[in-house]
């Protein structure tokens, strides 16, 4: 139990700048608490004691503004950057070295029985504000932009964004998206698409102005 808090807050070390110690990072950290309380309401849950695995979930939930259902499986170095309104349903799994920022939900439809919600590969990397919506894959190394809606399996070593999200390839290009975060630098299909339907207009215009003057001439 030891060994995997001190990876995690190794974890938080290396990829929140703002961290300056593993003490301060285990006292006042809420994601760090939020994991700790749910490693004990997991424990409950699996040997059925559920009313006390979400009495102890309910009380996390009010003491770090995180939500995790005692029934989700979460692996090592899981990282939360801020938190704050993070939900987390039942079904969820989660790998290893997965990254969460504020405001993000892996959650379900509310179509589906028994597996209703996301597993999250290993290394991922969820911004803030975005919506896991389903029980489908999110392939490794993946990562899911800033307010992005995925209602549809993401394959590894891919970027989804939009709403709904549409799936981006890094080609010839592999990246530890948990490492190297990078929530702006995102390309969006649909707007480089526009783009270039508006760099041809252009030039049609420009040809259409030359012709015009050339027939005045």
């Amino acid at each position: 139990m030891f060994k995997r808090l001190s990876e995690t807050l190794a974890a938080y070390q290396a990829r929140d700048p703002a961290a300056r110690s593993k003490l301060e990072i285990f006292l006042l950290y809420p994601g760090v608490h939020a994991i700790l309380f749910h490693r004990v309401s997991h424990w409950l849950y699996l040997h059925r004691l559920f009313f006390l695995a979400r009495l102890n979930s309910q009380i996390a939930r009010h003491i770090t503004g995180i939500e995790i259902h005692p029934g989700a499986r979460i692996g090592r170095r899981f990282v939360i950057d801020h938190g704050m309104g993070i939900v987390i349903g039942e079904t969820t799994e989660i790998g290893d070295d997965v990254l969460l920022y504020h405001g993000v939900t892996l959650g379900g439809t509310g179509k589906d029985q028994g597996k209703r919600h996301p597993t999250i590969g290993n290394g991922v990397m969820i911004a803030c504000g975005a919506k896991v919506l389903g029980p489908f894959k999110v392939g490794d190394g993946a990562r899911i932009a800033s307010n992005a809606v995925v209602l549809s399996e993401i394959p590894a070593e891919a970027t989804a964004v939009g709403v709904p999200a549409r799936v981006v390839r890094i080609a010839g290009e592999k990246m530890n998206y948990a490492a190297d975060v990078d929530q702006i630098h995102i390309t969006d299909p649909v707007q480089k698409e526009l783009q270039a339907i508006s760099s041809r207009l252009e030039w049609l215009e420009k040809l259409m102005d030359e012709q015009a003057k050339s027939e005045n001439l």
